[in-house]
């Protein structure tokens, strides 16, 4: 008696030949949508390859819908960082790089219309038409939104494949010598002076500094304490909250020689109410950084400062000279209100005590300067 004929294994997907003489291959997909070769096949056994292959796909679990990155990236990336639950000033960053240098590119196509070779054509672009660091964060961002689509199955790989491309390497930032802060802070005239002493001897950010008042000064510990901040997005809003991280919030100890300064501003301009802020503009409303950037400017060009010194540059004078006293790598990021998981864990805990040696470090430094030929400079006067 015959053996019965071995079944014969159904066939995946369907192929037809087209009225130009190609095949054509088309397959019901685990969605249980019929999808259909993003090409036709010059044979017969051409388009049945490429059905096992994709039969294989899905056996294996490794099939993508084809058509899943179909999906309009401009509306892709404002829905993705609406999402994120980003801080404003992070949000005001994104959105600025999104307008200026990633969607005249890339906002038109689908997801899946951006290739590898596309993203390399688009930084090499950039790069010839603006600085390396910001080409550096558009590229992260382009790429972090890429791989959300990759997480979220609409892309097999994310193109952004080209290594290196979003790590900033930014030149080193210029400081100040103590004789050119006290140049700075004499031709910014007696309204903004403190400001530029804050800036330079207390490493303390422009936005901290705006949202600095009454009750942050603590004249008998000659202290300051930071505990908000109030950054100024491109719109001119201001956002007030917490400071850049949890560090942020601390107790800043000044210098001795700056108390007679303190006093002398909360004196003559800092609001009378008991909150009131230490820095108000002329006509007694906060300050703004277009009107205090337009006189910056002038003031640096007067005092013959490099024109790309700005102000925040008065921070990284400040971190530079308190890291020149000596102090540990603890105190000093306790002081510029930086924080680092990893040093939490290494340093010491930086403590009140050796907050204050550290300021007196700083005074130490400053008045001995003062004092050398070509240094003098008047003295502040005793409260």
């Amino acid at each position: 008696m015959a053996g019965r004929k071995p079944q014969r294994r159904r066939e995946f997907g369907t192929v037809r030949k087209l009225a130009s003489g190609r095949w054509q291959a088309r397959y019901l997909g685990p969605d249980g949508e019929r999808h259909t070769a993003p090409e036709t096949f010059e044979t017969r056994s051409d388009a049945q390859d490429w059905l096992n292959l994709i039969r294989a796909d899905i056996e294996r679990n490794h099939w993508h819908d084809p058509d899943a990155g179909a999906v309009n990236f401009e509306k892709y990336a404002l829905r993705w960082t609406k999402e994120r639950g980003l801080a404003p000033t992070t949000l005001d960053r994104y959105d600025g790089l999104l307008r200026l240098h990633i969607l005249p590119t890339f906002g038109g196509e689908d997801l899946d219309e951006i290739t590898p070779p596309s993203v390399r054509t688009w930084r090499a672009e950039r790069l010839k038409a603006t600085g390396a660091t910001t080409v550096a964060k558009s590229y992260r961002l382009l790429k972090a939104i890429l791989q959300t689509a990759v997480d979220d199955d609409l892309l097999r790989s994310n193109p952004c494949r080209i290594k290196g491309a979003g790590k900033e390497e930014a030149d080193e930032r210029p400081t100040a010598t103590i004789e050119q802060v006290f140049d700075l802070a004499d031709a910014m005239g007696p309204r903004w002076r403190l400001m530029v002493l804050l800036g330079a001897f207390a490493s303390l950010r422009p936005e901290e500094l705006a949202e600095l008042r009454r009750h942050s000064v603590d004249i008998d510990e000659c202290s300051l304490r930071v505990t908000q901040a109030s950054p100024e997005l491109t719109n001119g809003r201001r956002v007030t909250g917490d400071p850049k991280s949890r560090a942020g919030k601390r107790t800043v100890f000044l210098p001795d020689f700056m108390l007679p300064e303190l006093r002398r501003h909360l004196q003559w301009f800092a609001e009378k109410e008991p909150d009131g802020l230490l820095f108000v503009g002329e006509k007694g409303a906060p300050f703004r950084r277009s009107t205090f950037g337009r006189k910056w400017r002038k003031v640096r060009t007067k005092v013959e400062m490099p024109t790309n010194f700005r102000f925040y540059d008065l921070r990284h004078t400040g971190n530079t000279l308190a890291a020149d006293t000596g102090a540990k790598l603890k105190d000093l990021m306790v002081r510029a209100g930086q924080s680092s998981e990893r040093a939490q864990l290494i340093y010491q805990h930086s403590t009140a005590k050796h907050q204050r040696r550290l300021a007196k470090g700083i005074d130490a430094e400053v008045r001995q300067q003062l004092r050398e030929p070509g240094g003098e400079r008047r003295q502040a006067e005793e409260a």
